[in-house]
């Protein structure tokens, strides 16, 4: 009688742990494709030096990795005012565009200008419409752009990256994170 005891308790925990699993692990959102990809941030194409640009100026500079930021006028997106705007470079050609907002108002708008640029977010699996944290993507051959927002604190960051060029900041972290 022991052995098929144990054979019920072994599917029991096979069970357990399968819904165990389900319940915790994180659904993995689907990225919807992208419509109109700008091959870039508004008139910057992806690899462009970004040091000769007269309205940049440098906020944080680093060996391999330079964050740029607008030199003479207030950081704004789609028409919204944001908290910052950042352009990043890796190895002098620009990759990456880093936006800080606050407030569900500007979040909404913000949404709504992407929906409108790079294609709607319904009926995509996996995609969080509501709730705490919201994440959104949007994919295309040479960019990528990600929304997370934060509702308890009401804060957003927008993500907008080359494809083939942002993977390589994974290039220049070290162990140390430094």
């Amino acid at each position: 009688m022991i052995g098929p005891q144990r054979n019920h308790m072994a599917r029991y925990r096979a069970l357990l742990g399968l819904l165990f699993y389900l319940t915790y692990s994180p659904i993995l959102a689907h990225a919807v494709p992208m419509q109109n990809d700008p091959n870039g941030f508004q008139s910057l194409a992806w690899g462009v030096a970004l040091t000769a640009r007269p309205d940049l100026e440098i906020a944080r500079a680093g060996p391999h990795v330079n964050e740029y930021r607008l030199k003479d006028r207030p950081p704004s997106y789609a028409g919204v005012p944001v908290e910052s705007l950042h352009f990043l470079s890796v190895d002098e050609q620009f990759a990456r565009v880093t936006i800080h907002y606050q407030g569900g108002d500007r979040h909404k708008q913000i949404l709504a200008y992407l929906e409108q640029q790079f294609g709607s977010l319904d009926r995509v699996p996996g995609q969080m419409m509501r709730g705490l944290n919201q994440q959104y993507t949007w994919r295309g051959a040479d960019t990528e752009i990600s929304v997370t927002y934060h509702a308890d604190t009401e804060r957003g960051f927008v993500f907008i990256d080359s494809r083939t060029l942002a993977p390589r900041f994974n290039d220049h972290i070290t162990d140390s994170a430094e």
